[in-house]
């Protein structure tokens, strides 16, 4: 018997995993805006049906059956059809330059901050609106200047549709204008990597939004420990006595339908043990989950390879480890002997301590899914607290040893962190880090005055860690 209390606890379980995986970014959403295609196709087509009303309401004006301005109604078709061929030449000249610029851009992003970091100038909403706006008109004023021909009756002169070409033609200075400075900042590496830390920033909000209520608040001890006893038995069933999941192809894991394996659990009766997370490589043929009972293998199988989505690459949805990660490459690749940038190195950790402080005040292990009747349906990958900050900052001190002034960000970084816990246990795994980065200073720092600086900071992140684990001792 399930005890009321136990099944209010339940059902409020089961409403946070609804509304998390219902505020989870769409990944199609996602594809769309990783391409140099979408926006400029939309604006093609924006462009087409305001020619489509333009001109509609030329042939009225030309029949008599409307009246235009006096102040439009000036030229002779001949005019206007100089006036569209110009317009488009130089158009589709500065789309040529415009898209040189970007591929530029994107090389450079390559050679300097890591092919990874493509996607980022990909995905920037300015560069894909500038091609579009410049192509858009560039579509405009060829319709335009085919109706001045295909028109039946001489002496046709689409007096709207040129004005709106020419108005056309203004925007788009404004908009090479802007397209020019934003390039220029945008390539610029503090931008990059703010921009990096803004994408962290919403990948950590959407994947572990902050409780809205009490009603969605810790549970109970009592209730909290049946509960886990419960999916500790189911695990150790699936692990025993379920069938295996196959994965259908090889490629990194971008986006899990968490919803949608609830429902096919429920309908075959089962529940699924997912064994990977988005971010997660996984290889064909290879075990992705379990399934209990075993005779609901075949049927989560087929239906899994629809759930999941896997792509040559890694994407920010449903993966917030994988912005650290960009930022811990930017990092690590400063620090090469080949760069030698201490200065980006320092703003990378800077922001990585930023994304921390986010994430240590979020609940990170809840990934038990429940059906209406309180039963366990399904169980995801869970996120770990130690894995994710070992990931920011692993390689970072590997890469900084033997150079004070980064040890000393690294410390300074843990501080900070530290102040924004919520437990012991990531207390101790920031302490950890800590312990790791004092050693590594003893072994490669040589200069006496470097290790009383890197001590100081030392003592100030062990301070950190004692206050916050024993607030009421002074």
């Amino acid at each position: 018997m399930v005890c009321r209390e136990d099944w209010s606890a339940a059902r409020g379980t089961t409403m946070r995993a609804v509304t998390r995986a219902r505020r989870l970014p769409n990944w199609r959403r996602e594809a769309l805006r990783t391409t140099l295609w979408f926006v400029p196709a939309l604006l093609i087509v924006v462009a087409a049906l305001i020619f489509v009303v333009t001109f509609s309401i030329d042939a009225a004006a030309f029949s008599n059956h409307i009246q235009l301005p006096t102040w439009l109604r000036n030229g002779t078709p001949e005019s206007g059809r100089d006036v569209l061929i110009a317009i488009a030449a130089a158009i589709i000249t500065v789309v040529g330059v415009v898209f040189s610029i970007t591929i530029l851009a994107l090389t450079l992003a390559s050679q300097q901050f890591g092919p990874r970091m493509m996607r980022s100038f990909v995905r920037d909403v300015g560069n894909q609106v500038t091609l579009g706006v410049f192509v858009a008109t560039f579509t405009y004023s060829v319709l335009a200047l085919g109706s001045i021909t295909i028109y039946p009756h001489a002496g046709f002169a689409p007096y709207l549709t040129i004005a709106v070409a020419e108005f056309m033609m203004l925007v788009d200075v404004v908009v090479l204008i802007y397209f020019i400075n934003h390039i220029a900042a945008s390539i610029q590496l503090p931008a990059v990597i703010a921009g990096i830390a803004r994408d962290l920033d919403s990948a950590i909000d959407s994947e572990f939004p902050v409780a809205e209520s009490k009603d969605a608040a810790p549970l109970n001890p009592r209730n909290d420990i049946a509960k886990e006893l419960t999916v500790s038995e189911l695990l150790r069933t699936i692990e025993e006595r379920g069938g295996e999941v196959l994965a259908a192809k090889s490629g990194y894991l971008q986006y899990v339908g968490y919803q949608q394996l609830a429902k096919i659990a429920k309908l075959v009766d089962a529940t699924i043990r997912l064994e990977y997370r988005p971010g997660h490589f996984i290889v064909a043929g290879r075990p992705v989950a379990r399934v209990f009972p075993r005779g609901a293998a075949p049927q989560v199988e087929k239906a899994l390879a629809k759930a999941h989505v896997t792509g040559p690459h890694r994407t920010l949805t449903q993966d917030p480890v994988f912005a650290i990660d960009q930022l811990v490459e930017i990092a690590i690749r400063a620090l090469s002997p080949a760069v030698n940038d201490t200065f980006t190195a320092l703003t990378c950790l800077d922001w990585i301590s930023s994304g921390l402080c986010r994430l240590s005040g979020r609940e990170l292990t809840e990934r038990v899914f429940r059906d209406d009747e309180g039963r366990v349906r399904l169980i995801g990958a869970d996120w770990s607290y130690p894995k994710m900050v070992n990931r920011a900052f692993d390689k970072i001190r590997q890469a900084a040893r033997g150079m004070p002034a980064v040890i000393i960000r690294l410390l300074d970084s843990l501080s900070v962190v530290v102040r924004a816990t919520t437990s012991a246990e990531q207390r101790e795994v920031l302490m950890r880090q800590g312990e790791m980065v004092h050693r590594s200073a003893l072994e490669s720092v040589a200069e006496p005055n470097d290790l009383d600086d890197i001590q100081s900071h030392f003592e100030v992140l062990v301070r950190a860690v004692t206050t916050m684990n024993h607030p009421d001792v002074p």
